[in-house]
């Protein structure tokens, strides 16, 4: 009798955990573009990559270029495994599984446990590792497997190349500017150089909002010599030597281009 008791209360339990809901998954995080708003990144996929969904991020002359982080989370591991593998990397646990790599950094710029969100420096792109070349190697894992990457919950191309354009942190201040040519229009360029192609002009005395700014072609005008370009819109750029904005050289908590 007293066998039959506990596989009845053995049954009962068995039934009782079976009728419970099961616990709902977390929700994935609202991943970002891992660099700073407005900049544009080739991201490269491969089905021979190690591990196969990772994406390699590449841009011209991007050795030093800021990386950032994709979604808030803590730093759990800031890594230097030499000239093998990633090399210098750090991984970021946003909670609920997922986790993020960042690997063949030039440097880090953040330490294990510290909490970060949107948009926060994490470290530069570089070449060390088991690189060939400066590039950004980029994961998202969950409970430790490698996931495709999604982008504001948009997948990523899987196989091939595409160009992405981070909005990652992109509510950082913008400023405006009053352009000042003495009397000429300026003419306003699809990148940040006079080699560009022209896309427009602005008239003398226009006030502009500066998104971003960035180097470029050196251009002498109105407030001497500099290679700081403002970016007014969507592939539109003009010269900072020719707008007014109260700063000598970058304006401060704007982002960079």
């Amino acid at each position: 009798m007293r066998r039959r008791w506990f596989s009845l209360v053995a049954a009962g339990l068995l039934v009782a955990a079976t009728l419970l809901p099961a616990a709902p998954a977390m929700a994935a995080p609202t991943f970002k573009v891992p660099f700073p708003c407005g900049q544009s990144w080739s991201g490269q996929t491969r089905s021979d990559h190690s591990p196969a969904y990772a994406i390699d991020f590449n841009r011209t002359d991007d050795l030093g270029d800021p990386v950032v982080a994709s979604a808030p989370g803590t730093v759990d591991r800031v890594t230097d495994l030499g000239g093998t593998s990633y090399g210098k990397y750090v991984r970021i646990d946003h909670g609920g599984g997922y986790t993020t790599y960042y690997a063949h950094l030039n440097g880090f710029n953040v330490s294990v446990g510290q909490s970060i969100s949107y948009g926060k420096v994490i470290g530069w792109v570089g070449s060390t590792g088991g690189s060939t070349g400066p590039h950004l190697h980029y994961e998202q894992r969950l409970n430790g497997n490698d996931i495709q990457a999604r982008f504001n919950g948009t997948l990523a191309l899987y196989w091939g190349t595409k160009t992405y354009t981070s909005d990652n942190n992109c509510s950082s201040t913008t400023a405006t500017g009053t352009v000042n040519t003495a009397g000429a229009d300026l003419t306003v360029r699809s990148g940040p150089g006079t080699g560009y192609t022209a896309v427009g002009s602005v008239a003398d005395g226009t006030t502009v909002t500066i998104y971003c700014q960035t180097s470029g072609t050196t251009v002498t005008g109105t407030y001497g010599t500099s290679s700081i370009w403002d970016r007014i819109g969507s592939g539109r750029y003009v010269s900072d030597a020719y707008v007014q904005t109260g700063y000598d050289g970058y304006i401060p908590n704007v982002p960079r281009c």
